[in-house]
């Protein structure tokens, strides 16, 4: 367990719900204990092709887990967590499951020494095997705190279709690091992905590698530290060497160990990532134990006030009525952050669907344009790759904005909700892992081919007609049917047509490439859109459902004071005292529960 202690008080405080017949009570906890069992801190290694992010991972463990060569590029995201042994699991999650079901996942072990064959592009190119993930564990001490580091698939330019899904996994991941070589400094679309990535993630690292081979490393990192402080970027750089890592705990050489750069690195993960993330869970349990005591402790001073003073009871008990009318009516659908939702998620469905097609139309635009000042034939590799790259942007820019929107709505909903009663902020999952994720590839237009035997046979069509036209005519002045004027008229006339033809071809394939390209756009605006409502309906979900259950609690908890105060009345003066005191030490027993909540959140 990450939290031994938090872990404790909850299970303390699920022994009072039971003892205090508050099974509504009980639910939230048990919410709680679930997710204090799962002391996973996802960490994302991310950045293009070739910039030593599986290295880097290996060098972290010390150990040869992801594979890494000259030829070999991460084809699928690769999980390395805390385990007794050492094994390797292939995750495959097949398509098709109904809107909001979880998905089923079909696991896999295989041989430790077969990985390669499945997350390399190598092995398996462009995941032809169709897995979602592989993971690796190991008895590795810097991953018993509940580190995951992440080995991504390069994101070639951060703008492929692999950047999306890496730009769709940051909500869910608890930090990032961008890896990229001390070849050069940083690119553009590298500072767009920090700065997208600050949004949707609570920590973003930076990290410099191959510092071994590269003697001008340190003006690389110089230069990269202005371009995040030009950026507004606040993230820190931590130049390494994951060859020298590995070197010194093979040979036991301490001063290579220090001189690859990881101590400082390994902080990070450890103080700012792992340590955060416990931070979270002592905060996150003591707000949620303290919310319980705070209902458990109501019936008990609202019958205690009734029996200290007999005279003030009606009027306790017509305010807790009014106070559960209140809460009674954050139940009904007309409730006021109800229609905020409802309302909310409507406009935000709307809103996201006019910004995804805004995009994508700019993308098509430029696309037809490219294509209307170029052969499509010269240029199709080309220009295939840049219009996956634009898609792969408009798609993952719009993703950012639906979680970033998604947010604010949970926001609104619970400043609304606060009205009528006291609500935590839902930290609402926005899992995109799907995102796109049936989209296929821009497919390259079959044109007709013009090779040398069409354009013969062409040309002699086309030069005939004019050999002959020509001949006719110089025939009137004496001239037989070839002569030069004739041949000439014949090779101009054949030229003209194979001129022409070449064109008309053109402006087919340039028609054909067009058509293709809003195909594919119609795909992409159909997949991405459904996926996007999806995931706002999942949003919607989880804040109705967290919502309710909070005014059920508060319903009950109000029912349960009147009912206690109530009873105050009618209970007889002989017995008075002695329930005073019994009362009382309820009241003692539960205020001790709530003060070993408020001092979890001090406790380090």
């Amino acid at each position: 367990m990450a939290v031994p202690a938090a872990v404790q008080l909850v299970d303390l405080a699920l022994k009072a719900t039971t003892a205090y017949e508050r099974p509504d009570l009980a639910v939230r906890l048990q919410a709680t204990r679930a997710r204090l069992a799962d002391p996973n801190v996802r960490v994302l290694i991310v950045g293009e092709f070739k910039q030593g992010k599986s290295q880097l991972v290996n060098a972290l463990v010390n150990a040869p887990v992801c594979p890494v060569d000259d030829d070999i590029s991460t084809a699928v995201p690769t999980e390395v967590r805390f385990g007794e042994t050492t094994t390797v699991t292939l995750v495959k999650v097949p398509p098709g499951a109904s809107e909001g079901a979880e998905p089923v996942e079909e696991r896999t072990v295989v041989e430790t020494s077969r990985l390669a064959e499945f997350v390399s592009e190598a092995g398996n190119p462009e995941n032809r095997a169709g897995l979602h993930h592989a993971e690796v564990t190991l008895p590795r001490k810097l991953l018993q705190s509940g580190l995951v580091l992440v080995d991504t698939p390069g994101v070639g330019g951060l703008g492929s279709a692999h950047g999306a899904a890496t730009m769709a996994a940051l909500p869910t991941a608890d930090a990032v690091v961008l890896v990229s070589d001390a070849a050069q400094e940083y690119t553009a679309p590298e500072i767009d992905f920090l700065r997208s990535a600050m949004g949707l993630c609570p920590n973003v690292g930076c990290v410099v590698t191959k510092t071994d081979l590269y003697p001008h490393w340190r003006k690389i990192v110089e230069l990269d530290k202005g371009h995040l402080q030009k950026a507004g970027v606040e993230a820190e750089i931590y130049p390494v060497s994951s060859a020298l890592r590995l070197a010194g705990a093979e040979t036991g050489d301490a001063e290579l160990m220090s001189e690859s750069g990881f101590a400082p690195l390994v902080g990070f993960l450890l103080r700012k990532v792992v340590a955060r993330a416990d931070d979270l869970d002592r905060r996150s349990t003591s707000q949620d134990v303290r919310a319980v005591t705070e209902q458990l402790s109501a019936q008990f001073t609202a019958e205690l006030a009734a029996l200290e003073d007999p005279g003030k009871a009606e009027a306790l008990v017509e305010e807790l009525t009014r106070a559960k009318a209140r809460a009674d009516d954050l139940r009904q659908r007309s409730a006021r952050w109800q229609i905020t939702l409802n309302d909310g998620v409507a406009d935000l469905i709307s809103d996201i669907e006019y910004d995804l097609r805004d995009r994508l139309r700019s993308v098509t635009r430029e696309a037809e344009q490219l294509l209307d000042d170029a052969d499509p034939a010269d240029i199709w590799d080309q220009f295939a790759q840049w219009f996956h790259q634009q898609v792969s942007q408009a798609t993952s820019a719009n993703y950012v904005w639906t979680a970033q929107r998604a947010r604010w709505l949970a926001e609104q909903v619970s400043e609304h909700f606060a009205e009528g009663a006291d609500a935590a902020l839902l930290d609402i999952q926005i899992d995109g892992s799907r995102l796109g994720g049936s989209v296929q590839a821009l497919e390259q237009p079959e044109g007709e081919k013009f090779g040398i035997g069409q354009k013969l046979f062409v040309g002699m069509r086309g030069g005939y007609g004019g050999l002959l036209m020509i001949g006719l005519a110089t025939s009137f002045a004496g001239l037989a049917l070839l002569n030069p004027f004739s041949i000439a008229a014949g090779l101009l006339f054949g030229g003209k047509t194979v001129r022409d033809e070449r064109k008309r071809l053109r402006e087919r394939r340039r028609a054909e490439a067009k058509a293709a390209v809003r195909r594919h756009i119609d795909e992409v605006t159909f997949q991405v859109g459904k996926d996007s409502r999806d995931t706002l309906r999942r949003a919607q979900r989880q804040l109705r459902d967290h919502f309710t259950v909070l005014a059920e609690e508060l319903s009950v908890s109000l029912a349960t004071s009147v009912a206690a105060a109530q009873n105050a009345v009618n209970t007889d003066v002989s017995q008075r005292q002695k329930r005073i005191d019994d009362l009382k030490a309820e009241i003692a027993r539960v205020e001790a529960l709530a003060k070993r909540a408020r001092a979890l959140v001090d406790e380090k």
